[in-house]
């Protein structure tokens, strides 16, 4: 290509790039004015809505003819929308701190970078900030495709009266992070969901190494920074972070390692089409119960993506179970499997009816 062809090539790039950025500005003012509106007849308007942003972002799917990825261009729209829903109000987001962790980039995945993150220390806080309202929202991990239910979240879905708005997936790689060389290092910290994803490696590459489990990556990655003998598990983010050397990359057991995270917020979502409902159910311990628990659902051809049982904390060994079904709690199929459950379950708990990812 001569330079003269090349010169015309990026004259035409500047001249659109003129014409995006004059578009983004247009939907700014636009936002704006939506701003204006929904205070001209709501003391406290909610400017985020869960069904809204799902429809934008499936309509940028459908439009795309490639080159780029459908990924490439929903994460551009998302941080324009970040931007312009900044402009009408920040959201206030808490996630599982510190600054760092695989939860902050579901965070950045979810929202853009233009809203107010707030790390807090345990997954237990995220859940107390959103129910106090000091934030709008909260993003707590759920599952993991390798190693299942986290927990904490589970156990904090028991009594929470927060509603899951939305999910996010994101695909974890980690790495060992140290200030020093593989063979000096005694111990390593990280998350135990961690721990567990990368137990293969770690056993045959550091065996006889003490494992401490700390909250969060992050957090272990900050506690090594001042260790030579230390490492930690976390993100080439938290790398970056807390200025620590990646000594191993990538030393997950599985290569599709991907962790699905909830979004937690006050209010409950509109039906989208392509939706997930999260329920809990309770009943007592008797022969044939988690039969008559999941029947409902095959009757009315509703189609159930998860199960998962936790100890209820009410008794001994009486359970709680977690299920994620296709389909809207306001959807006819899924009414009727929850009308035919009430029959033969002492809990029915909605957590949540939300776009799935």
């Amino acid at each position: 290509m001569s330079d003269s062809n090349l010169a015309k090539i990026r004259t035409k790039i500047d001249e659109i790039d003129i014409q995006i950025q004059k578009l983004i500005t247009e939907r700014a003012c636009l936002a704006e004015a939506v701003k204006r509106e929904k205070y001209a007849v709501e003391k406290t308007p909610n400017f985020y809505r869960p069904k809204r942003e799902a429809e934008i972002l499936d309509n940028v799917r459908q439009r795309n003819t490639g080159p780029l990825a459908n990924e490439t261009l929903t994460l551009i729209f998302q941080e324009i929308m970040s931007g312009c829903l900044a402009l009408q109000k920040p959201l206030k987001i808490a996630f599982l701190g510190p600054a760092g962790t695989y939860t902050q980039a579901a965070v950045n995945k979810k929202f853009g970078h233009a809203v107010q993150s707030m790390p807090q220390a345990t997954i237990d806080e995220v859940f107390r900030e959103v129910e106090a309202g000091i934030a709008d929202y909260g993003v707590v991990p759920v599952e993991n495709s390798t190693e299942g239910g986290v927990n904490q979240t589970l156990e904090c879905f028991i009594t929470t009266k927060l509603k899951v708005c939305g999910e996010i997936e994101l695909p974890i790689h980690h790495h060992l992070l140290a200030n020093s060389e593989l063979a000096n290092i005694k111990r390593i910290y990280s998350h135990a969901q961690s721990f567990a994803q990368c137990r293969s490696w770690l056993d045959t590459h550091l065996l006889s190494v003490e494992r401490i489990p700390v909250n969060s990556n992050a957090e272990a990655a900050k506690m090594v920074m001042n260790d030579t003998k230390a490492s930690a598990i976390a993100s080439s983010t938290a790398a970056e972070i807390y200025q620590l050397n990646i000594i191993a990359s990538r030393i997950e057991d599985n290569v599709n390692n991907t962790t699905r995270f909830a979004l937690l917020g006050q209010q409950d979502v509109p039906a989208t089409g392509n939706d997930k409902t999260s329920l809990l159910l309770s009943n007592p311990n008797e022969s044939g119960i988690l039969y008559r628990l999941l029947e409902p659902f095959a009757k009315n051809d509703v189609n159930m993506t998860r199960i998962e049982s936790r100890p209820s904390q009410q008794g001994i060994w009486e359970y709680v179970f977690f299920i994620d079904i296709e389909g809207h709690i306001d959807d006819e199929k899924v009414a009727k499997s929850l009308q035919s459950l009430k029959k033969h379950t002492s809990l029915i708990k909605l957590l949540g009816s939300y776009p799935r990812a």
